[in-house]
């Protein structure tokens, strides 16, 4: 039977690089957390920095599957984006974007996590420019950019103010923006 050593690893990551931070967090401490032994966490990642690259592609698909889903549930529109990210930031456990914090705290772009990371915006971008393309917005990839602009600095901002009230001011800046 399978342990589940990589997902237990992966979770358990995760949880606590999103709640401390990537460099806070060492190997012993994952290793005690997750019950995994160092020979296993060897059997499946290099180290830690492969194991972060792994865990800000799981946040990361986790991240848009819920924006998809929370966008869709509001109405599909493109300032749904804005009201989705208002609940996210109003969470008792919001620290942030993992792929923001990761990019902070490895600062070299050409780290393997801050690729991954910027990958996710990228991501997250062209999803964004895709509702904006559907609802007939000239010029999608180019205002999509704008949102990303709103949204990464909504998320940002809730580090400092704690609640939903930056997504909420970056949606009526978004609003604006659409000419509504």
């Amino acid at each position: 039977m399978p342990t589940r050593a990589r997902e237990r690893l992966v979770e358990t990551a995760g949880e606590l690089f999103y709640a401390e931070g990537v460099r806070a967090v060492g190997v012993e401490r994952l290793l005690a957390v997750s019950g995994v032994g160092r020979a296993s966490f060897y059997r499946h990642f290099a180290g830690k920095d492969e194991l972060v690259v792994a865990v800000l592609r799981a946040q990361g698909e986790e991240w848009r599957a819920w924006l998809r889903t929370a966008v869709e549930d509001r109405g599909g529109g493109p300032l749904a984006i804005f009201d989705a990210l208002a609940e996210r930031l109003a969470a008792d456990d919001f620290r942030g974007c993992a792929a923001i914090n990761a990019m902070v705290e490895t600062a070299d772009p050409g780290a393997a996590a801050h690729r991954v990371a910027a990958e996710h915006k990228r991501d997250v971008a062209a999803y964004v420019a895709g509702l904006l393309r559907a609802a007939g917005h000239p010029d999608p990839a180019a205002l999509a950019e704008q949102f990303m602009i709103l949204i990464d600095g909504a998320i940002v901002t809730a580090l400092r103010e704690r609640g939903p009230a930056p997504a909420v001011r970056a949606g009526r800046i978004a609003a604006r923006l659409l000419g509504e």
